[in-house]
């Protein structure tokens, strides 16, 4: 397999269960004695992690959508320059829980910003990096939140309706049935049911990786 490393996301809404996925996948990829870096969004280095404060925290201001998507390609232009890039450069694979397929959705679908002007901005900000693989944990909204709730207080983006949620759910889904990469994993199921979907997603792509290099 080629020495460049392997950029691997995990998307979901909240309750999905992606930072179950994503210690189970690095688990997996760390078997087959590869170096993993896991990141997250928005976050992943020190500045963007201040973004991801002033994103998720509650304010007396209200948050214009567009000032949204903004902070979050800010975010996550920092994480690609300062942490992804360098990783697969290097040889070395990249476990993300969220990218630039949570910003078409949560964004593009639940503010229901136009996809034009995200357009624009991934393309300015992000340029060819794309995820070699996408897995979206795939799961009815109320449940999620029902989770979420379970979990303890709620952020900023928790809080938003149902009907928020629902949009940003069906956009996930309209984009993984046009695109290829992205593999939609039912995220209700039984915890160990949607671990072994998850390793059999990973193999397939082992597999393809593989037999592309034969």
């Amino acid at each position: 397999m080629s020495s460049k490393g392997r950029f691997i996301v995990v998307e979901g809404l909240e309750g999905a269960g992606k930072s179950t996925a994503v210690a189970c996948i690095k688990a997996w990829l760390e078997q087959q004695q590869l170096q993993v870096v896991c990141t997250r969004e928005p976050g992943g280095t020190p500045l963007a992690e201040h973004i991801r404060q002033l994103v998720k925290q509650v304010h007396e201001e209200t948050l214009a959508p567009e000032a949204e998507l903004l902070l979050m390609y800010a975010a996550r232009v920092q994480l690609l320059q300062q942490v992804i890039e360098p990783a697969l450069a290097e040889g070395k694979w990249v476990l993300a829980d969220r990218h630039d397929l949570s910003s078409r959705a949560y964004q593009g679908g639940g503010r229901q910003l136009d996809e034009g002007l995200i357009n624009s901005i991934r393309h300015a900000v992000l340029g060819d990096c794309r995820p070699d693989l996408t897995l979206y944990l795939d799961i009815d909204p109320a449940l999620g939140l029902e989770r979420a709730k379970a979990r303890g207080e709620l952020d900023r983006i928790e809080l938003e309706q149902l009907a928020f949620f629902q949009r940003t759910r069906q956009a996930y889904l309209t984009i993984a049935a046009s695109e290829p990469g992205i593999v939609v994993i039912d995220a209700a199921q039984d915890l160990s049911k949607v671990q072994q979907d998850l390793i059999q997603a990973l193999t397939d792509f082992w597999t393809a990786q593989h037999a592309s290099l034969a």
